[in-house]
């Protein structure tokens, strides 16, 4: 049997200290910060697969468009899709079975069957005045089950954006190596992850190499290096 993605890349991980922390969020604009450990992350990934089995009818090999920022909740987005043996697509796609975005995207999918649409609020606030039939995610993430049983899934299975499961996962080995980064680095992060190569060197990499990641949007640039140094920073990019 052969491990998911989100199994492989999460991997490192669980197997050293799944209760260290994984995901350090921070907003500077807002002066939010969370941290999450590999198993709250899974927690995450693990609702967000019920949801998409249970409520959207996904079958493996689903085609998902994800127009996401950065953000500790799109990485458990993304394993959780992975979970469940999705395909994703970090762009508009007319042939995608679902979309994942905020507000301010909701026009680029608003003609799909399935939009779910992601607040990102620190408190899990959902998005006001939806229109009818779509799904606020943060409303309906929160009543499904933080525990997953995947089905075993093939290398050569579509992940995302037409790269297989091997594909992906080497281009995540790849990028650690090219960006030398170790098993209990941690990585500090300002770039967004905006198509398929940013988010495999900002995301699945560090993932891959047994790295945490210290992410921040909307850096204030002044606190950056205050920060990597409580966050004990090793890499940066």
């Amino acid at each position: 049997m052969h491990p998911t993605l989100t199994d492989a890349l999460t991997a490192p991980a669980m197997a050293t200290d799944p209760a260290a922390p994984l995901v350090t969020y921070y907003d500077d604009a807002t002066g939010e910060r969370i941290e999450l450990s590999a198993i709250t992350l899974m927690n995450w990934a693990a609702k967000t697969a019920n949801l998409v089995r249970d409520e959207f009818g996904l079958e493996p090999g689903a085609r998902v468009a994800v127009l996401l920022p950065a953000h500790w909740q799109t990485a458990a987005v993304l394993l959780g899709l992975w979970w469940a043996g999705a395909e994703v697509t970090p762009a508009p796609d007319p042939g995608a079975e679902l979309a994942l975005t905020t507000i301010e995207r909701f026009d680029d999918v608003a003609d799909l069957d399935e939009v779910a649409v992601l607040s990102l609020d620190a408190f899990g606030r959902p998005v006001p005045d939806l229109p009818a039939g779509v799904t606020d995610y943060a409303t309906s993430v929160r009543v499904h089950g933080d525990q997953y049983r995947p089905m075993p899934a093939s290398p050569t299975a579509p992940a995302l954006d037409g790269r297989c499961v091997e594909q992906v996962l080497a281009a995540a080995r790849e990028s650690a190596a090219r960006q030398q980064l170790v098993a209990g680095d941690r990585v500090l992060s300002t770039p967004d992850w905006h198509d398929v190569d940013a988010l495999v060197d900002g995301l699945l990499a560090p993932l891959a190499a047994g790295a945490s990641l210290v992410l921040v949007t909307n850096p204030d640039l002044g606190a950056l290096e205050r920060r990597a140094e409580m966050e004990k920073v090793t890499k940066r990019r």
